[in-house]
């Protein structure tokens, strides 16, 4: 028997807060979800977006008094505890076993079927799996490793898994950050799949901190900040600016104009013939004080060239750091010879999240922390992690706070602290704003352009052209593994690296003498 969606939301929060020892996460939180609808919840990094996700996935209890409600269309509502069960949850990292299929990643928690030694995975199985997917327009292979499959087909079997077995349509999906790490292109298939969603009945929450997404997606928007709701708004109303002053109380920064380093600057960097998987031939060049970047779809082997030049990916090909050259698979070497990465999957290799803050900060360099006995010194690490604490900007300075506790911006502050603090020589940068809202992106911004002002060659790899075009003085587009394009201003230009990043290569264009597609070299 169907029933007609309730009258009231689908999900009802009230009065939801959460205290943690020395911190109040949120206070006296609202929110509504009704059928249909895509209601996108917004806010900088510590303003309670993932406290108050852990919670609707039953994670985290919120503190007494607190009422959380589902109601179902046949009118019976779930209450408390039990109606976080109802709120079906797809975290950032999606939970996918990338080694299975989609058909068995499907059957995860379903048990083995009818056989007692091998799961179910035959004609029946194949099909169901296809039609799931077709149910967000998508149409792929089941049968390849998910590993294989694209970010947004990933997304998609990680949102059908979530939704197998739904009674009805008209339930609540809460999506935390789903398109991190997907290029524009990928963003738009996801959508599509979101929006048939929620045009079936469902009640959709999204999490993201892209705020053009946002914008495009939603049809209202909730703003927390310092744990309090401060807006509950339709995003018909809401521009860019807009949508930053509910996030951040304040206007937009002003975009800073980068100063072109001084011409015939050291080169500090040398790369020549960088080969690996995904990578064909690339060559390339970074000075002192120069901040450069690396733009392409992904597969195009720009997510891959940092880790190689590192030592943390295998590569072929030489590393020179001026007159030095770094062995390949070395990262300790890199790191004696004064290169620091910031990797673009922060909790599995930039730190290491069941440690401390401070001792996150210190551990690329302990030598200066030790006493005359060679012992660490624990009031030395202290006050080198109190420096730099104070230095990113760090919210709350509590420098003896596990790093899983913080959000994903101070994280990532402490990433790039611990590196600068290494006063290194040649900066690493993959994708170094990705799930950071948009005050701690600027802040980022300023600790990137401070290094470079002090001396270090920058390189900075992201799928964000924007973010490229307003921070470096030259970006270097890749193509099918090697070098296609390099920009300059004044034709870097956010329109001009996305066209060049969709083709392998393009003659110059009128009085684009900076432009030099195809080039075997850039320097």
């Amino acid at each position: 028997m169907t029933h007609p969606p309730p009258a009231g939301p689908l999900l009802s929060v009230r009065n939801l807060s959460k205290t943690f020892p020395g911190q109040r996460a949120l206070a006296d939180v609202r929110l509504d979800v009704f059928a249909g609808e895509i209601v996108a919840v917004v806010g900088q990094n510590g303003s309670g977006k993932s406290t108050l996700v852990k919670i609707l996935a039953g994670i985290h209890e919120p503190d007494a008094g607190a009422e959380i409600t589902v109601r179902r269309a046949d009118g019976t509502e779930v209450r408390g505890h039990a109606a976080t069960g109802e709120v079906h949850v797809i975290h950032q990292d999606l939970g996918l076993i990338s080694l299975l299929d989609t058909v068995e990643n499907l059957g995860l928690g379903h048990g083995v079927g009818r056989q007692l030694i091998l799961p179910v995975h035959g004609k029946a199985e194949r099909s169901r799996a296809r039609q799931l997917i077709t149910r967000f327009g998508a149409a792929f292979d089941v049968t390849v490793p998910v590993g294989n499959l694209s970010p947004a087909e990933r997304t998609i079997v990680a949102i059908a898994r979530a939704l197998d077995g739904w009674a009805r349509p008209d339930q609540v999906l809460l999506l935390d950050e789903p398109t991190a790490a997907l290029p524009d292109n990928e963003s738009k298939r996801l959508f599509t799949a979101i929006r048939r969603l929620a045009a079936d009945g469902a009640g959709v929450v999204f999490i993201s901190h892209r705020l053009g997404e946002v914008l495009d997606l939603a049809d209202r928007v909730v703003a927390l900040r310092g744990g309090r709701v401060v807006a509950d708004v339709q995003s018909s109303g809401l521009d860019r600016n807009a949508l930053i002053r509910l996030i951040t109380g304040r206007d937009a920064p002003r975009a800073q104009a980068r100063t072109a380093p001084a011409p015939g600057g050291e080169q500090v960097l040398t790369v020549r013939g960088l080969a690996g998987t995904g990578v064909r031939s690339v060559d390339l060049d970074v000075r002192a004080g120069e901040i450069t970047g690396l733009c392409g779809l992904l597969g195009s082997g720009r997510e891959r060239v940092c880790g190689m030049i590192f030592g943390a990916v295998a590569r072929e090909g030489e590393v020179r750091v001026r007159s030095t050259v770094l062995p390949p698979g070395s990262p300790g070497a890199a790191i004696a010879n004064g290169l620091g990465f910031v990797p673009s999957d922060r909790q599995a290799h930039g730190v290491i999240m069941s440690m401390r803050v401070d001792e996150n900060l210190t551990l690329p360099n302990l030598k200066t922390l030790r006493s005359k006995i060679g012992s660490l010194s624990a009031s030395a690490e202290r006050r080198e992690a109190a420096h730099w604490i104070g230095r990113v900007q760090l919210d709350p300075p509590l420098p003896q706070r596990d790093l899983e506790q913080l959000s994903g911006g101070n994280q990532q502050k402490v990433v790039l602290a611990k590196w600068l603090r290494n006063q290194p020589c040649v900066l690493l940068l993959d994708e170094p704003t990705q799930g950071v809202d948009v005050g701690a992106t600027s802040a980022i911004y300023d600790l990137i352009r401070v290094a470079a002002a002090g001396g270090a060659a920058v390189l900075v790899s992201s799928s964000d052209a924007a973010e490229l075009a307003a921070l470096c003085d030259r970006v270097i587009v890749l193509y099918d593994g090697a070098v296609a394009a390099q920009l300059k201003p004044p034709v870097l230009t956010e329109a001009r690296l996305v066209r060049e990043s969709q083709r392998p290569s393009a003659p110059p264009q009128p009085n684009d003498a900076d432009v030099k597609a195809g080039a075997a070299r850039v320097r």
